[in-house]
């Protein structure tokens, strides 16, 4: 009625009638097409309108404008009323729907009718999603307002006016956030400098003084100096672009999420640059800045701290994690409070920054298609895609920028809520110039919970993987028992029983399963695998078809690695940089034939350091080959042997001759071990990790460091301060190395120390510490172990040596076999 009419109306009597229309609509569809049909009265504006829009009408009045319950009242009957809109086809899908349909919805008792194409005048749209900003539009409100545009949306006459009145809105809600940043700023900078002039102030230390005075130390304030106030403006600032985001996929069929980006339509695309958010990105910046300074990450004259990281920070190969592990501590209370306080902002940061257009994302598409290239050749194409990919991106370079800046910031916020990564900043582990700033152990969670996903999916189909081995021949038992076996089965959770012993498999006889095998892969006898010159690493053998089940051999060993990386089991099984370049799709380089071998890396460096004719190489593309007893003559282009090297193709020759070494000559085994690896680990999922970060997801630490075992050790009728307990750790620490992993994998049933150090040693009930029992019994029995419960029952002995005896012969004698006395 008129608006003097809906004035007089009593509130409560609004509402029953509100409610009354809302029970109709859901469970009579054609009360929604009533509603939205034309009604009989006349609008003196825009002549006939519909119940519809005399519905919208009401967001104008203090009724629900002022009420968070009659709003989300009202928008809940909005949204049924709207409903027949979600069935409307849309343009791409409306020739797909032929006359069966029509025949089987008759035979089926249903029957078609003609939604109303409802298009909504710009002031009431306006009315809508001007509604967003309103102080009473809470989480449920909001929800349903978007749902309520998204069908809207789906007619061609309401988009631009809905992209429009949502940009505008979204630009209003820009200005509020920056007016709330620096307010906060404002907040944070006086608590920096209370802060200083109490540290100037107050007693010192001359020594600290000194390390103040040369930039080593940098002091927090605690977070509770800073008084947090949350906004709700950034909160619907990022759910107003989530919302714009979702129209177009109501609008493009191809939007699909590539390399973490989502796909958008270009009209959206101009819409997302329009809006200019750039002042508020940029406060955004400077208010993380003072963050950092307020958790002692850096100082408040390290302006430009945040570039140089970028440079420092671009590949973790060489980079060690002490910086990292550094921020781990000091961001604690961030991480509680401040830090949390920015995350809305930070994820509508990501939402715009991350966006490319469909054409964009339909072409990476096409030339990710090709098959059966080798490796390297798929680690060049995937990187060059990468490479692109930022500069497709809306503020490609502006992302990568922030990232750099503030990457000890964002960590902390994903060892918070690991579900980010999924989520709002998804793009740190899909784009790949992100992946590096991005701490190990924020990728290993990441990684374990993708994994843990696909484990639970296989173990509800298949249930465990059962195994019967003989101790003699694990390596023939497991390749015979597994190889019919399909992925799904072999993710199930494995049980491993050795015959003929009467152990029980709680975890300790599954990894000393995987102990074995790593060491039963590298057997000469199968001829699997070469070692390098250091003879620490190996990589697969370019002979190896002397056996003649060499591929079905090295899919095999594939699907152990990646059974093992699976399940969580380190193996001691160390293989070349280049093999773990081609299980992330990588490239190696002539760098990588170091580790190889070091004399011919040092002639291929030579090659590219010095003149050819001054060293008196007289070179072709070609090379010698000489096995089984033959010396052939291999080319590394068509017709090499009779082509020179010069100084202008000698980088081309070392690039071939490394290629030829590391890819080439060992494909067919390189392609078959990864072809069994990336049946039970996805290749995108292991490729967010570097070369050293993929060692060490597969092998573990190379080092036990015995005092932090030593902190990470409960004890049961012994104290620390006994003199058993100390002459057990002055024992262990001096012990060699193979000692100490021998001692290791008698007690854990693995000689390899967790990714984490001793605090997450993995025992049957999850995260199980070592613990030393006092072993009841006569004294100077042999002690023993329970690999399940990573536990040692240690007896008294008299003297210390006395223990070292027992304890030797205990790890040489006592890791072979499990029997029950």
């Amino acid at each position: 009625g008129s608006s003097r009419q809906r004035q007089a109306l009593a509130p409560i009597v609004a509402r029953r009638i509100v409610d009354t229309m809302i029970f109709l609509s859901r469970n009579s569809p054609r009360v929604c097409l009533e509603l939205m049909s034309l009604c009989d009265v006349e609008d003196s504006q825009s002549g006939t309108t519909t119940c519809l829009e005399r519905l919208l009408d009401l967001l104008e009045t203090p009724t629900y404008t002022k009420s968070s319950t009659n709003l989300e009242q009202l928008m809940n009957l909005i949204e049924v009323t709207l409903t027949p809109l979600a069935f409307i086809p849309r343009e791409r899908d409306a020739d797909a729907q032929g006359p069966n349909e029509t025949e089987e919805s008759e035979t089926a008792g249903k029957e078609w009718v003609d939604v109303p194409r409802l298009i909504v005048s710009r002031r009431r749209l306006h009315l809508l999603c001007s509604s967003l900003r309103l102080e009473s539009c809470k989480d449920n409100t909001f929800a349903k307002i978007s749902t309520v545009v998204k069908r809207l949306y789906r007619i061609e006459g309401n988009r631009d006016c809905i992209l429009r009145e949502f940009a505008g809105v979204a630009q209003a809600l820009g200005a509020d956030a920056i007016r709330d940043l620096k307010a906060l700023q404002i907040r944070m900078d006086d608590a920096v400098k209370v802060h200083n002039e109490k540290s100037q102030n107050g007693p010192k230390n001359p020594n600290v003084n000194e390390e103040k005075e040369a930039g080593r130390v940098k002091t927090s304030v605690p977070s509770s100096a800073v008084t947090l106030s949350t906004s709700s403006s950034e909160l619907k600032l990022l759910r107003v672009l989530q919302t714009l985001q979702g129209l177009s996929s109501e609008d493009d069929s191809s939007n699909k999420k590539h390399e973490g980006t989502v796909t958008v339509s270009s009209e959206l695309l101009s819409l997302f640059r329009e809006l200019n958010l750039d002042l508020l990105w940029e406060q955004l910046s400077n208010c993380l800045h003072t963050v950092q300074v307020l958790e002692g990450v850096v100082s408040s004259s390290d302006k430009n701290d945040s570039e140089d990281n970028h440079e420092d920070h671009g590949d973790l190969d060489d980079d060690g994690s002490d910086t990292n592990t550094q921020g781990k501590r000091i961001l604690q209370n961030s991480v509680a409070g401040l830090l949390t306080r920015f995350l809305p902002i930070i994820e509508a940061f990501f939402a715009i920054n991350s966006c490319s257009t469909s054409d964009q994302g339909e072409k990476r598409e096409i030339e990710n298609q090709p098959e059966g290239s080798h490796p390297s050749s798929k680690g060049t194409e995937t990187k060059r895609d990468n490479e692109t990919d930022l500069d497709s991106l809306i503020g490609g370079k502006q992302l990568l920028e922030f990232v750099a800046s503030n990457k000890i910031l964002l960590n902390a916020l994903l060892r918070n809520n690991h579900s980010l990564l999924e989520k709002g900043l998804r793009c740190l582990v899909q784009i790949s110039q992100c992946r590096p700033f991005l701490d190990f152990d924020v990728k290993r969670q990441w990684f374990k919970t993708q994994i843990r996903r696909s484990r639970q999916q296989a173990s509800r189909r298949h249930g465990s993987l059962r195994l019967s081995i003989r101790r003699r021949h694990v390596f023939e038992d497991a390749y015979h028992q597994l190889r019919l076996r399909n992925a799904d089965e072999l993710r199930g959770r494995l049980h491993i029983t050795f015959r003929d012993e009467e152990g029980v498999d709680a975890g300790g006889l599954s990894r000393e399963f995987f102990g074995i095998l790593a060491k039963e892969i590298f057997n000469p006898n199968y001829a699997l695998f070469t070692f390098t010159e250091d003879g620490c690493t190996f990589q697969p053998n370019p002979n190896s078809s002397i056996n003649p089940d060499h591929l079905s051999y090295f899919r095999f060993v594939g699907r152990i690695v990646g059974k093992a990386v699976a399940d969580g089991f380190l193996l001691d099984a160390h293989f070349t940089r280049s093999l773990y370049k081609h299980m992330l799709g990588m490239k190696p380089t002539h760098h990588d034939m170091e580790a190889i071998d070091p004399d011919y890396y040092k002639n291929l460096k030579m090659i590219l350091e010095y003149n050819l004719a001054d060293i008196g190489l007289d070179l072709t593309f070609s090379i010698e080959d000489f096995s089984f007893g033959r010396n052939q003559i291999i080319d590394l282009i068509p017709d090499g042997r009779n082509i020179a090297v010069t100084e202008d193709t000698k980088q081309k020759y070392v690039s071939l001759v490394c290629q030829h070494r590391m890819t080439t000559a060992i494909k067919r085994q390189i392609d078959a071990y990864l072809d069994g690896f990336y049946e039970l680990v996805r290749a995108d999922l292991v490729a967010i990790f570097t070369p050293k970060e993929l060692e060490l997801l597969i092998s573990g630490m190379p080092d036990i460091d015995v005092d932090d075992l030593k902190r990470n050790t409960e004890y049961s009728g012994y104290k620390s301060t006994d003199k058993e307990i100390e002459w057990f750790w002055n024992i262990l620490t001096s012990f060699s190395r193979s000692e100490k992993a021998s001692f290791l994998q008698f007690v854990t049933g693995s000689s390899k120390v967790p990714l984490a150090g001793f605090a997450e040693l993995q025992g049957m009930r999850g995260v199980q510490k070592f613990s030393i029992v006092k072993a009841n019994g006569a004294p100077g029995a042999l002690m023993s172990a329970h690999t399940c419960f990573n536990s040692l029952d240690l007896p008294s002995y008299e003297s210390e040596d006395e223990m070292k005896q027992k304890l030797k012969y205990a790890i040489s004698e006592g890791g072979g076999g499990f029997y029950f006395a």
